[in-house]
Order: C-alpha cells, then sequence, then structure tokens
C-alpha cells in the first residue's frame, strides 16, 4: 500500500442514535450520529415510531383530514344529477308568471 493516500481508520469509533444507544465500531470517522438504529427501527421493534424532521407526518395527516372530510361532502353521479334537476325545477318555477286574472 502507498504510504499517506488512505484515510485514518479509528477501530473504536462512537455511533450515537437519535435514541440515545451507542455503538462501538471501525469506521474512518471518529464519531458518527445517525436517527435509527437496532433498538429504535420499527423493523426490529415491531412498534411504529415516526422520525420526522420537515414536518411532513404532520402535512400528511392534515391532507388526509381534510381529503375525508372533502369526499363526505361530495356526492356520486346520480347525486349530483338529482340535485341538478331539482335546482332547474326551482328555477323554472321562479320564471313562470302568475295567472293573472282580468277583470
Amino acid at each position: 500500500m502507498k504510504a499517506e493516500i488512505h484515510p485514518t481508520y479509528y477501530p473504536e469509533a462512537k455511533i450515537t442514535c437519535a435514541c440515545g444507544n451507542v455503538i462501538v465500531a471501525g469506521s474512518t470517522v471518529s464519531e458518527i450520529h445517525i436517527e435509527l438504529c437496532s433498538k429504535c427501527h420499527p423493523f426490529y421493534t415491531g412498534k411504529q415510531k415516526l422520525i420526522d424532521t420537515a414536518r411532513r407526518v404532520e402535512k400528511f395527516q392534515e391532507r388526509t383530514v381534510s381529503a375525508k372530510a372533502k369526499s363526505s361532502t361530495t356526492l356520486g353521479k346520480k347525486a349530483k344529477a338529482a340535485k341538478r334537476t331539482t335546482q332547474k325545477a326551482t328555477k323554472r318555477a321562479q320564471k313562470k308568471p302568475t295567472t293573472l286574472v282580468e277583470a
């Protein structure tokens, strides 16, 4: 191997997780900070834990709530057609002049 072309290897580098777990392993970086590890990852724990750094989860939940509210007010084709016919009937009733009785 050539000298001075390889990075420094740290045999006891500290890997620190956001949950507080510390793992010691070999690396070219002395300290590494990670968000998920085997102690807190949902695949290994079986629990759902949401790591949200950019408010993505809250935005998604807001969109689903608003979509559900909107879908409850929206109607199907038949209901919309029935609504239109009733609106047209009321317009026609308003347009018709009342009968005049001439004396």
